[in-house]
């Protein structure tokens, strides 16, 4: 993997501390969930202590349901381990400002044993897993995330206290492409965009989107490794400024029976030269025959791999025809309908991957597409013909339908073993598993307001 510049060198750093500029630097890891977890150091005792030695936190952070429950079923850590700790060791070229919380610097952390050894289940250490198997072919990855979300003129705390119900979109209609209806949110949108342009992300746009208050800012592709790291970031950092403006956001894949937040992926594979693999001007739709392999391997474990693009039982409900999400394992040259469209030309000719949604746990999703298209490169796959119509009414596999099915795939596929190790598969599982139960055991609205008095 090629060296990257941080957008804060560590002297920069130590400058900044000295005049005062800096006082406060957080340590993060994105978790299960695809949440930051870590904690926020004094700058002083940042750079005497922790920045060359790391520092310890409980493993039960990967061991644990969105609640922070301790579970069961996790090999890693559990009471009879005794929750012990692991370590966060920084990754220097992740440092950054925060431009959203003055005095403040961040920087990415990924996690290891307290013998030194890299904990296998930490979705950073499986990205990086699959970046080494490109690396020993003289590949790298880059990859942009097109992530969405609903804002709406209520706070995070009057919609815990309503039960998310009632909250008011700061759009009332589809505002798909409309300068006016981003306009009516420029407040906030400006903000987002500034401020992760001060923490060092290249910002392209802003647009709404099709759902009532729904809306997308996009960042400029990098190494696989950057654009992850910088979309867990942006996903706490623009949720931290909606708080500070008296709204909320949420990138969860299914709000309501309207149009869910997607989290197209697109990837592309260089050489050591910087120059495209995939590509081929004279090849079909642009495709070199490593694209063709490549591609087919993302189809030959797409149904696998799903609980890697689909990870919480709300993942599913955006699976609906005609929904722009994709319900089929297929794909076309620019279709929308497809689970896997190829679009692009030249260096920007790459595969966008459109299953995943904003729920989605970027280093997974990354990890999945690489290992897929690595399967099918070794086992040369043929890739078959592309669907130039509507995906929807063909008669291509279906995503799974549910969790449920999902997990069952995943914890069956010797592709998924093969590819990430027994461990990471058995710990995924359970963790789909603890989300399925708990799903299972709850009560909902819907089923109280059928049956409570009619049935």
């Amino acid at each position: 993997m090629a060296d990257r510049t941080p957008p804060l060198a560590v002297s920069e750093l130590r400058r900044l501390v000295e005049a005062g500029e800096i006082d406060t630097v957080v340590l993060a890891f994105t978790d299960m969930q695809g949440r930051l977890q870590g904690k926020r150091f004094a700058a002083p005792f940042f750079l005497s202590d922790v920045l060359d030695h790391g520092a310890e936190g409980c493993n039960y952070l990967l061991a644990v349901d969105v609640d922070l429950n301790t579970v069961d079923g996790y090999e890693m850590a559990s009471w009879e381990r005794g929750y012990g700790d692991f370590a966060l060791h920084g990754d220097t070229a992740t440092l950054r400002r925060l431009p959203w919380n003055p005095g403040s610097a961040m920087l990415t952390a990924d996690l290891a044993w307290l013998d030194g050894s890299p904990v296998a289940a930490s979705p950073r250490q499986i990205l990086r897993r699959q970046l080494d198997r490109l690396a020993e072919r003289g590949w790298s990855a880059h990859v942009g995330t097109e992530l969405e979300f609903m804002v709406f003129q209520d706070t995070y705390e009057q919609a815990w206290n309503g039960a998310y119900r009632s909250l008011t979109p700061v759009n009332q209609y589809n505002v798909d492409y409309s300068i006016l209806g981003t306009g009516r949110v420029e407040p906030l949108l400006r903000r987002i965009r500034n401020e992760m342009a001060g923490a060092g992300m290249t910002v392209e746009s802003a647009k709404g989107e099709c759902n009532l208050g729904q809306h997308e800012i996009a960042f400029r592709y990098d190494d696989a490794l950057t654009t992850c790291d910088q979309h867990s970031l942006y996903k706490t950092g623009a949720k931290e400024i909606a708080a500070q403006e008296g709204q909320a956001l949420t990138f969860m894949a299914k709000y309501d029976e309207r149009e869910g937040n997607s989290c197209h992926i697109h990837l592309s594979l260089r050489d050591a030269a910087g120059h495209p693999v995939l590509a081929d001007e004279a090849g079909p739709y642009g495709m070199s025959p490593l694209m063709r392999h490549f591609l087919a391997g993302q189809l030959a474990a797409m149904r696998e791999f799903t609980l890697l693009y689909a990870p919480n039982i709300n993942s599913y409900k955006r699976f609906q025809p005609g929904s722009f999400a994709p319900t089929a394992v297929a794909w076309g040259p620019d279709n929308r309908t497809c689970a896997l469209r190829v679009i692009g030309r030249g260096r920007g000719h790459r595969l966008e991957n459109r299953v995943p949604g904003g729920d989605v746990n970027p280093y997974l999703a990354v990890a999945g597409m690489i290992a897929a298209g690595l399967h099918g490169i070794d086992n040369e796959l043929e890739l078959p013909e592309p669907c130039t119509g509507n995906a929807y009414t063909g008669d291509a596999a279906h995503v799974p339908f549910t969790l449920r099915e999902a997990a069952e795939l995943w914890g069956a596929s010797a592709l998924a073993r093969d590819a990430f190790g027994t461990e990471v598969v058995d710990h995924y599982l359970n963790m789909a598993t603890v989300e399925q139960n708990a799903f299972d055991a709850a009560v909902t609205d819907w089923e109280r307001f059928r049956s409570f008095e009619r049935m």
